[in-house]
């Protein structure tokens, strides 16, 4: 299916030299344009301001249930500068699992299979991504040192109850973080799981984020149960889904979701899909 094209007005600004300069650093970090960078914290500031003064509940928004996609159905329509209009943080990934997919402060970012960070286009589709504008509720500064398993509890610890939808942004040091990312697939080819889920690239002694999700079991069928998290390093230039770490000095923060809002696609794969509870 060819991309669909987002309109969009040239507009002339002018900006201060020294904020021009730190723009300029900003997209080189980042491998994006200025233009993208302003664009994504124009949104950022607009979506804000739209915001405060209101009582907004929290939602996740999920551009297509993920049983879909695990059927092997890696092509859908939706796409990223649509997906900007439901959140400014969360995961998924793009049309023929090209990567593994963050969004931080309104930025996509794609991790491929070397673990590198590529800059991409909102005309890019993905045929799943799990979305929210992140503000969290409760926020809180670990210093102990944890192994994986140690830090898997003590974030099962922090969420009042399992039956709730949570964003999750762990930043910090990390002494070791494992992660892995999917390699581009054709259409039609569920993944095997044994040969996806391994770690591939390993950091060590790095400062980092986890940004991602806790989904409760009964709704599996829309979202990957339990903890769903991808890495991505300070500088933003390696990353991956998240296969295991260790944690240093951290702070937690999550977002109790109140609403969970999702599209059901209007593609002949998904609405000729049998797809079981």
């Amino acid at each position: 299916m060819p991309d669909q094209q987002i309109p969009a007005i040239e507009m002339e600004i002018t900006l201060p030299a020294d904020l021009v300069g730190e723009l300029k650093r900003a997209a080189a970090a980042v491998g994006h344009t200025t233009t993208e960078i302003t664009r994504a914290a124009l949104a950022h500031y607009l979506e804000a301001r739209r915001r405060s003064g209101e009582e907004a509940v929290s939602a996740v928004y999920l551009s297509a249930p993920v049983t879909a996609m695990l059927k092997g159905f890696y092509e859908e329509n939706t796409l990223l500068g649509d997906l900007k209009r439901h959140g400014d943080f969360g995961l998924g990934t793009f049309n023929n699992l090209d990567g593994e997919m963050v969004m931080l402060d309104g930025i996509i970012y794609r991790l491929r299979a070397d673990g590198k960070t590529y800059p991409v286009a909102d005309e890019v589709q993905t045929p799943f991504a799990c979305v929210t504008f992140y503000r969290p509720t409760v926020s809180e500064e670990f210093a102990v040192e944890l192994d994986y398993a140690a830090f898997q509890a003590l974030l099962g610890r922090l969420l009042p109850s399992d039956n709730m939808l949570y964003a999750i942004r762990v930043d910090g040091f990390f002494q070791e973080v494992q992660v892995w990312s999917v390699s581009r697939q054709e259409n039609y080819q569920p993944l095997n799981e044994e040969d996806h889920n391994r770690p591939a690239l390993s950091f060590e002694n790095i400062h980092g984020v986890l940004a991602g999700f806790y989904t409760p079991k009964f709704i599996r069928s829309l979202n990957f149960p339990g903890f769903h998290l991808h890495f991505l390093t300070a500088d933003r230039r390696y990353g991956g889904h998240l296969h295991a770490c260790r944690t240093g000095r951290i702070e937690i923060g999550i977002q109790f979701i109140q609403q969970l809002k999702m599209d059901l696609p209007m593609t002949i794969d998904y609405l000729t899909a049998h797809l079981p509870r």
